[in-house]
């Protein structure tokens, strides 16, 4: 049985909050997984991460350790995932790689998320306009996340009738 999603304790890190020393594996599969702890059952595993590598969804470890672009990249991933397939998540990562920094485009999920998520689950009344400029891929972003939102609101919603 899933647990319930808690989206007003979701708060993703900032970019500059993520570790920046590198870390083994099973860290950074912890690390994301308490990240996503408000967000009830979804999760990541050691083999899912070495799935991403071995499909270039993410580049190959450094002496084992993963990076804080690595740890963003993941944390966009394991989101995406819900409502996108590999091929769709390949593209979406090689626009935000052309177009902007990972440290701004993981700011802006990270932000963007918290905001489409109070929205959907009733903790705000309406959505707050996140940066500066409106491009596509901004709008695209925005869309994976609402979905995420509703699919994740609908499991909630049926889960308690």
């Amino acid at each position: 049985m899933k647990k319930e999603v808690a989206v007003e304790q979701l708060k993703f890190p900032s970019y500059q909050e993520i570790p920046a020393m590198g870390l083994y594996l099973k860290q950074v599969v912890n690390y994301i997984n308490q990240c996503l702890m408000p967000l009830g059952n979804i999760k990541i595993t050691s083999s899912m991460v070495s799935n991403y590598v071995k499909h270039d969804l993410i580049a190959s470890p450094e002496g084992r350790l993963y990076s804080r672009e690595q740890i963003a990249t993941l944390l966009f991933i394991t989101i995406a995932k819900n409502v996108m397939d590999q091929e769709d998540l390949r593209k979406a990562i090689a626009i935000q790689q052309k177009t902007y920094s990972t440290e701004v485009a993981y700011n802006y999920f990270a932000a963007e998320l918290q905001n489409v998520l109070l929205y959907v689950f009733n903790q705000k009344k309406e959505l707050q306009k996140i940066g500066h400029n409106n491009t596509s891929q901004k709008q695209m972003l925005r869309n994976v996340i609402m979905a995420f939102a509703y699919r994740e609101y609908l499991y909630q919603f049926f889960r308690e009738i």
